[in-house]
């Protein structure tokens, strides 16, 4: 299973580097399942992953505060319920539909009360930070 784990994370890897440069593939879920999965694969992998400069910039304030800012937030909000309302344009059934209402929903309900909103004045103070540090 444990290779299982490492194949599924460079397969994500690999969407969320495509995802960076076409705007048609959202980064960062893919990234997170990157880190998911070397996490439950393997250690050194995670570590190296960690290390990395794409989860430097497009994940590390998620991991480790569980926040986003607004304008992160609006642009996979946006785009999310972008593709999701074509799905639901385009399927014919009613089961279908309600499926994908249901997962407009939830995934408003998950942006909106599970995950923080930071200013961007916090954001920014933290990558100073971050700079500082380095």
């Amino acid at each position: 299973m444990k290779y299982v784990y490492i194949l599924l994370g460079f397969i994500f890897l690999a969407l969320g580097i495509v995802g960076i440069f076409l705007p048609l593939l959202p980064t960062t879920p893919f990234l997170l399942l990157t880190l998911f999965f070397f996490a439950k694969g393997s250690t050194r992998l995670e570590t190296w992953f960690l290390g990395t400069s794409i989860y430097q910039k497009h994940l590390k304030s998620f991991n480790e505060r569980r926040a986003m800012s607004k304008k992160t937030k609006i642009v996979i909000l946006a785009f999310a319920s972008l593709m999701l309302l074509i799905g639901f344009y385009f399927t014919p059934s009613v089961v279908g539909r309600s499926i994908i209402a249901l997962l407009i929903v939830v995934k408003y309900w998950f942006f909106l009360f599970w995950i923080k909103t930071e200013e961007e004045s916090e954001v920014d103070s933290v990558q100073r930070e971050r700079m500082e540090n380095e």
